[in-house]
């Protein structure tokens, strides 16, 4: 479970950027070597949320044919090898001293993977940690709670020659099983379309008496699942495109697959960009999530990006960091790295906090994340800097925020910038949100575009909010100081602030009393 209770010394806890053991994580280099792809991705600055310093993936196919001929595809073997040097190399430019690399079904299945793991040592100079199918899904169930740390339910890793489940509950992966449901190994299975069903729901049965049931809902993770759900967002004419926390209920499942089946899968693929590569597996794909839903049934699916690679650097972090919120850590570097006053943000919530005495605590480590955020985009030209700061927290690669919530914190943020959200082309986001939600986002960035303007060093210097909700009435009180900041510009954004609340507008000036009971 997130631990959103903040250090007694201050709201928002001690800075895990300053801490020896996330400072140690920086640069964390992981080499993941599939059935299907081979990718060499670098964390940096690590901490809680790991931000994606180099990522490069190659097609090579390793597992391609693997079930026919028992041995790794000759030609995926000469891409895997090419691409393995490149990544040393980079690896050795960037000064990263050793590299964590998994090698996953292919490589441990075939009979010439061994021989294969010794020319890239003898080659390359890195070693292939070849994990067992049960392995492998530990790493990719810890990768999802990397995303996820309150993740509950079953995760589901599809690769090229397997698939890997495993359950996630209070932070930890428990029972994991492994089975030969890849994409690449269902092109071997004979009798035809019905074979292959029969063949995948058999399999797909005694995954199910092996794991049990009753979970509400699946995390997906593994290209062949992203691409569908890629799909999935064409088909609906969904307004966002990322990927990560995306979720699917089971009609929406079952209308795309139907769907992919009825159509050219080429000209599927050009409307989304997806590469021939991945393409070609999705039929197949699709078919074994029909029967995952069937299965299984989830309440919904829910898309992870993380996986493996992310489940490697988990594996590293400390029992304190993995504790951490990883959103809100996200926030805090981009804060220390993008604002004009690093540590502004949150004395910008202490001061905001009287408006939200009966806000959950969802709502109010959104509210954490927008005051973090709310001066990151400064260096935009100021006729796009509302729009600037909606797209780049809709498009953050950020983890523990659902759509929805990116949408409300892009709003908010909008609207520190901007009175009038009317004309923006950002409109058809705000479709995933309802009209009180549009409303409490309007409100937070309103708050935030009078606070942050309102002192320099700390607006709590310059005065104190109260709000009355019951008798619509905001109340400011000024200190000796607030009073000469107070001019018209300060006046005309409280004015704001009150009229997006619906409420009275007071301003007490030193000495004077409030009348309100």
């Amino acid at each position: 479970m997130i631990d959103m209770r903040p250090d007694d010394h201050e709201p928002f806890g001690r800075p895990l950027f300053d801490d020896p053991s996330a400072r140690a994580l920086s640069r964390v280099g992981v080499v993941d070597v599939g059935s299907n792809s081979v990718r060499f991705v670098v964390f940096d600055g690590a901490a809680r949320s790991p931000a994606y310093f180099y990522n490069e993936k190659v097609m090579a196919g390793l597992g391609q044919n693997l079930a026919e001929t028992g041995r790794l595809n000759p030609q995926g073997k000469i891409r895997a090898l090419a691409a393995l040097k490149r990544f040393a190399l980079l690896a050795k430019g960037m000064g990263i001293d050793s590299l964590s690399c998994v090698a996953t079904a292919a490589v441990r299945e075939a009979e010439d993977g061994p021989a294969f793991q010794e020319e890239v040592e003898r080659t390359t100079g890195l070693h292939l940690w070849v994990v067992d199918g049960p392995e492998e899904a530990r790493l990719s169930a810890q990768g999802v709670l990397l995303g996820w740390p309150e993740a509950d339910g079953l995760v589901c890793d599809i690769g090229g020659n397997s698939m890997e489940l495993a359950i996630v509950r209070n932070g930890e992966v428990g029972a994991r099983v492994s089975s030969p449901l890849g994409p690449f190994r269902l092109q071997q299975v004979p009798g035809g379309k019905a074979g292959l069903i029969a063949h995948i729901r058999k399999i797909m049965a005694g995954l199910a008496e092996e794991i049990g049931l009753g979970h509400e809902r699946i995390y997906l993770v593994g290209g062949s699942w992203r691409a569908i759900a890629r799909l999935d967002m064409e088909r609906r004419g969904y307004p966002m495109t990322v990927l990560h926390e995306y979720r699917m209920g089971p009609q929406s499942v079952a209308q795309t697959v139907n769907w992919i089946a009825e159509n050219d899968i080429m000209a599927l693929r050009a409307r989304t960009g997806l590469s021939v590569a991945r393409m070609e597996l999705v039929p197949l794909a699709s078919l074994v999530l029909r029967e995952l839903m069937h299965t299984f049934h989830p309440h919904e699916v829910a898309v992870s990006s993380y996986g493996i690679r992310e489940g490697l650097l988990y594996e590293q972090m400390p029992d304190r960091l993995r504790k951490r919120d990883p959103m809100i850590e996200a926030c805090r570097s981009l804060e220390r790295t993008l604002s004009r006053i690093p540590g502004f943000g949150k004395k910008l919530y202490t001061f905001l906090l009287p408006l939200y005495t009966t806000a959950t605590p969802e709502k109010l480590r959104l509210v954490r994340a927008a005051c973090l955020l709310h001066d990151t985009t400064w260096r935009a030209h100021p006729d796009y800097r509302a729009e600037s700061c909606f797209d780049n927290v809709t498009r953050a690669n950020m983890a523990a925020l659902s759509h929805e919530e990116r949408v409300f914190l892009g709003l908010s943020l909008l609207h520190r910038y901007k009175n009038s959200r009317a004309g923006s082309p950002m409109e058809p986001l705000f479709r995933l949100l309802d009209d009180k939600k549009i409303q409490s986002a309007e409100v937070l960035g309103k708050a935030m575009r009078f606070g942050a303007m309102f002192a320099v060093e700390s607006p709590e210097e310059a005065g104190a909010l109260k709000f009355f909700p019951k008798k619509k009435i905001l109340q400011l009180r000024l200190t000796a100081l607030g009073e000469g900041l107070f001019g018209e510009v300060a006046e005309a954004r409280f004015l704001s602030l009150a009229a997006a609340l619906k409420s009275q507008p007071v301003v007490l000036r030193p000495g004077e009393r409030s009348t309100i009971g």
